[in-house]
């Protein structure tokens, strides 16, 4: 696993005439709806796009950042608009419907939460959600590596058209971060660059 994360960089270049396979895909599927998040509670959707003209589209709004447009794919990490007791209580019947939970067991947990929830603010959710982004990214990020697929995170975009081109807001979700994926282009000078980290002993604290 070392040496895949040493392997990976965020790809400045994508060989636009490669494409990743379905199967590679539906692995990244997976390991996006594997992410751990806060309570377990998923409020995270993931949109994958792949047509090339709604690439270009977004492109226009990515601050020129080529990846967008060559990448194979462009992954949307994308937050719930709404987190209430709605959506709390569907994650509650599928535990009652995955693990066979006894509404005796999980009552007590459901009903603190929805009375957590109930007290935040609109933007304390958001904040919220959007940590729970980043640790998908993380997790996207690492399974990338490990298939050798590279990958270019990013949050400099502009999320409102994002929203706008992807219908986003009909679906009750918001753009959070980019993750265009694909293979290096030969020519990308970066992929040789040595990594730069801080020495282990600054960034590492043992007691």
């Amino acid at each position: 696993m070392i040496d895949a994360l040493e392997w990976r960089y965020a790809t400045k270049k994508f060989d636009d005439s490669r494409t990743v396979d379905s199967s590679r895909i539906e692995l990244l599927k997976k390991a996006f709806n594997l992410t751990p998040t806060s309570y377990g509670l998923q409020p995270l959707r993931l949109v994958i796009i792949k047509n090339q003209e709604l690439k270009d589209r977004l492109f226009e709004h990515s601050y020129d950042q080529i990846q967008v447009k060559t990448a194979s794919h462009v992954l949307v990490i994308c937050i719930e608009n709404t987190v209430d007791e709605h959506f709390i209580n569907h994650n509650f019947e599928l535990q009652k419907e995955i693990r066979n939970a006894k509404d005796e067991i999980i009552n007590p947990f459901r009903e603190f939460l929805i009375k957590d929830f109930g007290k935040k603010s609109d933007g304390n959710i958001k904040e919220w959600a959007i940590n729970q982004a980043y640790l998908a990214l993380g997790n996207m990020l690492t399974t990338c590596a490990a298939e050798k697929i590279d990958a270019c995170p990013m949050e400099g975009f502009e999320k409102e058209a994002y929203d706008d081109i992807l219908n986003l807001k009909e679906k009750g979700i918001s753009s959070a971060l980019v993750l265009p994926i694909g293979y290096r282009a030969k020519d990308d000078k970066f992929a040789d660059f040595k990594k730069v980290r801080r020495p282990q002993e600054e960034t590492i604290i043992e007691y």
